[in-house]
């Protein structure tokens, strides 16, 4: 079952056959504000804009549960470097009202086989929004 998307290419889903899974999801959504001074008075608020929002995950990938973690690690550094954009999708709504874009991510790679083939790792992603 998909638990949800980044464009159609990045699908987190459970199933029998396989599993990515996407953990601790945090998002951050912020504004920036001005502060003017005041003689003898506190200091006076402006709302400036809303800030770009950022959302960071961890990916598992795990070769015993039918993803290959190389392949999907060099698919990601692929959409990271060529700078793609993407909706964000979890359980089947939009998170935020913009695309996505991936600013940096980091590997862990946690089970190596003889001969270095990966069984195991996980990605940490950072994304902001795109506009």
């Amino acid at each position: 079952m998909a638990i949800g998307n980044w464009g159609s290419r990045i699908i987190f889903r459970v199933s029998e056959q396989e599993a990515l899974l996407l953990q601790n999801l945090t998002r951050t959504v912020g504004a920036e504000w001005a502060k003017h001074s005041r003689m003898g008075l506190k200091d006076q608020s402006e709302f400036i804009r809303p800030s770009l929002q950022q959302a960071n995950f961890t990916m598992v990938m795990d070769a015993t549960l039918g993803v290959r973690p190389r392949d999907m690690i060099e698919l990601l550094e692929e959409a990271t470097e060529t700078g793609e954009v993407n909706p964000l999708v979890i359980g089947g709504r939009r998170v935020g009202r913009y695309q996505w874009k991936i600013n940096n991510q980091s590997e862990t790679w946690n089970t190596i086989l003889d001969g270095g083939q990966l069984l195991r790792a996980s990605v940490t992603v950072s994304m902001e929004e795109y506009l």
